[in-house]
């Protein structure tokens, strides 16, 4: 069986000049860690039908990665956009998205990323499929239709595990799952002008101020800090027996043994 609707949630995220991640700034990108899920997604329509929608929340300027993710293939992005969602920590992101999804019913399956590149916390796909009361697979390799629903597959440590699940369910996927698509010149023009973006602010969503942004976050961020790596390379000479003694002591020195 294949899912009539998948939702793609995706995340924009600002990089620095110096190559990291940053948050002041309007030039945003699409979270590279999404970029296989929204793969996935595409593969699965092109192989037996349906509808790929790419939701987002950020301030107006993100809305470019719901563009780029059409001109990618979805057929459509919703923006999740209002000032009350600012300093939204991933509980309160989850709460919105969730409320995204429960307009979009009735939803097959949800995709998200393993995680972002700039917060890192993996939070986000478990908690709102909690929301939703959906089964959730994480971590997923392969993905595979069945007549019911789909077999998934993901490797943990050593171990290959297989599950199957019935829709409507929710599954992060794994960065190696899929080769992300370059955007075709094709695909450009249509996305831009053509597919439908949606903005929804909280009126939409049907959520209250104290549920979402930094009055319906559980954590908050105090500080951020670069942190200073010094390394050090030190060649081990002579023989062998020497080398590993001379090793072994460092080691013992260090408290590493």
């Amino acid at each position: 069986m294949t899912p009539n609707k998948i939702i793609v949630c995706i995340k924009p995220v600002v990089l620095s000049a110096s190559g990291g991640t940053a948050r002041s700034t309007d030039s945003y990108e699409l979270n590279p860690f999404d970029r296989p899920a929204l793969e996935v997604a595409l593969q699965m329509k092109e192989k037996r039908g349906g509808t790929v929608i790419v939701v987002a929340m950020g301030p107006e300027p993100s809305a470019f990665v719901l563009n780029e993710a059409m001109a990618m293939g979805a057929d459509a992005g919703i923006l999740l956009c209002d000032r009350a969602l600012a300093g939204a920590d991933t509980l309160a992101t989850s709460t919105t998205l969730a409320a995204a999804m429960k307009k979009l019913l009735p939803v097959d399956l949800i995709l998200f990323g393993t995680r972002s590149a700039d917060s890192d916390t993996g939070h986000v796909g478990p908690q709102t499929a909690v929301l939703l009361d959906l089964p959730l697979v994480t971590g997923i390799s392969s993905v595979d239709a069945l007549r019911n629903g789909l077999r998934v597959e993901r490797r943990i440590d050593d171990f290959q595990e297989e599950y199957e699940v019935s829709f409507p369910a929710a599954l992060t996927i794994h960065p190696g799952a899929a080769r992300p698509r370059d955007i075709g010149l094709l695909g450009m023009v249509p996305a831009f002008e053509e597919r439908k973006l949606t903005i929804w602010g909280l009126k939409d969503l049907g959520l209250s101020p104290d549920r979402v942004g930094e009055s319906g976050s559980a954590t908050a961020v105090l500080s951020l800090s670069k942190t200073q790596r010094t390394r050090m390379c030190e060649f081990i000479t002579g023989s062998t027996d020497d080398q590993v003694d001379r090793l072994l002591d460092r080691l013992l020195a260090s408290g590493l043994l």
